[in-house]
């Protein structure tokens, strides 16, 4: 039996999380869970799970859970409480599916405290890869483990494998809802038609990061620190059908892919589960019944996310964190009718070129740079 705290327990991620626990009550337990502000979510799990604690990170919401979960099991407010969490000694796992840069600490010291690390946090890795993949390293026990389905898809693809033995990975996208839009149709696209993605059910965030490409724009960058791989091993290419998640061709013109159909609670089972696999977590996979597999080339034109990518793959430093927080605030802005779909690239450009690129040195650095980037984003007219 092992113990789990999960953070980011209320969002797409730690649903499906839940989902993926409580049908495996004889291999796992919940330590912790921990959320931002959905006080009804983190109720229904804990009355699910009777887990040992349970935290917010909204001390406007604090009382309320204090009140609703009284009596039942410790409730606690804030980063602190969710850095011991995922650090206490009766922890063997850590899923981390915050969303936004909250989750760095907590990885972090997860992973010096040697604890196995479900990453489903993209920013972790964006704003501060070097910094984790080395803790990561150094730490006796400490591991990453990715759950976004395409990570996941390399980590097994490039199981057993030597680093001098891969030539590229791929990274699949489905194109998003804009994949056959004209440039000028997606630069006005509606908050609406942003958010309706062909076959993925996602939070509301990461919807549109998909419908941009930034989504995919990211996950070069955690590629690039969770495998070891430079920019020009790195490519995405589209699959409308979001069956395979990714491909990895090695040195001998040999191509691996991994298939399974679009539910992220396969991902995340693997993610808590590794090096073992569970029992068929989510659905079986037809082959009888796919019709096609088709592939496509981005068209960086319409979709100026995987250029930025480039750059901030081969610059490397700070500018990944620049990038992501340009985008964090531009998506904010557009979700709040301020700006339109086409000026979430015209931000994220513009503060990559204003923010200077500068090493990665330290969490602290890092961290004023992103705050640096997201003053500029919220300038741009």
């Amino acid at each position: 039996m092992q113990r789990v705290t999960v953070l980011g327990a209320s969002g797409s991620i730690g649903k499906s999380t839940a989902d993926v626990l409580a049908a495996n009550p004889d291999k796992y337990s919940v330590y912790a869970l921990a959320a931002k502000e959905n006080i009804d979510e983190l109720c229904r799990q804990s009355e699910l799970f009777s887990p040992c604690q349970v935290i917010t990170a909204s001390e406007d919401k604090f009382p309320e859970l204090q009140r609703r979960l009284a009596g039942k099991t410790q409730v606690l407010c804030g980063m602190d409480a969710m850095i011991a969490a995922a650090t206490a000694p009766e922890v063997d796992i850590v899923l981390c599916a915050i969303i936004g840069t909250a989750g760095i600490l907590p990885v972090l010291a997860a992973l010096k405290a040697g604890k196995k690390v479900a990453l489903a946090s993209k920013e972790v890795l964006v704003l501060a890869g070097e910094l984790v993949m080395k803790a990561a390293a150094e730490s006796p026990g400490g591991m990453i483990v990715p759950v976004d389905s395409e990570h996941s898809g390399v980590f097994q693809c490039l199981a057993g494998r030597r680093n001098d033995e891969i030539r590229k990975v791929w990274l699949t996208a489905s194109g998003g809802p804009f994949r056959t839009w004209e440039k000028e149709k997606i630069f006005h696209a509606s908050l609406k038609d942003a958010l309706a993605h062909p076959t993925w059910n996602m939070g509301r965030k990461i919807t549109i990061d998909s419908a941009s490409m930034m989504n995919k724009a990211l996950e070069l960058i955690e590629a690039k620190y969770l495998f070891n791989l430079d920019a020009d091993r790195l490519g995405v290419v589209i699959n409308p059908q979001s069956v395979v998640h990714a491909l990895a061709e090695l040195t001998d013109g040999s191509m691996l892919a991994q298939l399974s159909v679009p539910d992220m609670r396969l991902a995340i089972a693997y993610g808590l589960s590794y090096p073992e696999r569970l029992d068929k977590p989510g659905s079986s996979m037809d082959l009888s019944k796919l019709a096609e597999l088709k592939f496509f080339a981005p068209d960086p034109v319409k979709f100026p996310s995987l250029e930025f990518a480039d750059a901030a793959l081969r610059a490397g430093g700070t500018l990944p964190a620049v990038m992501n927080a340009a985008n964090e605030v531009a998506v904010e802005r557009f979700c709040a009718g301020e700006i339109e779909f086409g000026d979430i690239w015209r931000i994220v450009g513009s503060v990559m070129e204003s923010v200077p690129v500068e090493g990665q040195e330290s969490l602290e650095q890092l961290l004023a740079v992103d705050a640096k980037a997201r003053s500029k984003a919220w300038q741009w007219r």
